[in-house]
């Protein structure tokens, strides 16, 4: 009977321990962030190497992330131009860190226009990633000014799953058309939240770059 109690209470203090440690453990992130290379808004990658740099010094151990870009046909592995899960040991994931710095700002430095912007096709490939991670957090950021020009032929008119997934919209600057008639920008930010609501995701639009301590606590 004693031997019966003893158990018990081991299997009990066991079972309370790993609760303990489930409540106490960090949330594992993982994020990919799409850059729009299309046009004139190649321009506007040096604010992402801004965002990329907070995410890096932002992320730990255990945390994943992936950068993309939106090119003409973006369900591919070819468009992702760096990606990593950072290391237990803190100096290999500092070595981590400086390579996919690297990465990009060379990527940044070199790149060329798309001639089309396949946004359906990054986000698709994103919610991929970000499920295979098994991460508890995740986050597909979009740095483009969400006007998706599909190469002919391309079909991307379908659901996109992204349940528990948090899709945040970055930098969407208005293009002409918008300031002759600002619905247009309204309307293409209104779409994409139905889109991505449909998909099981959530949707949020950061414009103001310099609030970005607050950006994967959305």
């Amino acid at each position: 009977m004693k031997k019966l109690i003893v158990i018990s209470v081991v299997i009990i203090v066991f079972l309370l321990t790993g609760c303990n440690e489930q409540e106490h453990r960090p949330k594992s992130k993982a994020v990919y962030m799409l850059l729009d290379t299309s046009g004139t808004y190649t321009e506007e990658l040096a604010k992402a190497q801004k965002i990329i740099n907070y995410l890096l010094m932002s992320l730990n151990s255990g945390d994943s992330i992936a950068v993309a870009r939106i090119d003409s046909g973006s369900f591919s592995e070819k468009d992702i131009v760096a990606k990593v899960t950072f290391d237990s040991r803190p100096s290999m994931v500092n070595e981590q860190k400086r390579a996919f710095k690297r990465k990009m700002d060379a990527f940044i430095e070199t790149a060329k226009g798309s001639a089309h912007t396949d946004i359906s096709g990054g986000i698709l490939q994103a919610g991929e990633y970000l499920t295979e991670t098994g991460a508890d957090e995740r986050y597909t950021l979009i740095f483009s000014d969400l006007e998706e020009d599909l190469e002919k032929g391309h079909v991307r008119d379908f659901l996109i799953p992204l349940v528990d997934i948090k899709v945040i919209a970055l930098n969407v600057t208005k293009l002409r058309s918008d300031n002759v008639d600002p619905r247009d920008y309204l309307h293409r930010l209104d779409a994409w939240e139905q889109r991505i609501q449909q998909g099981g995701g959530s949707w949020k639009v950061v414009n103001d770059l310099e609030r970005l301590d607050s950006l994967l606590k959305l």
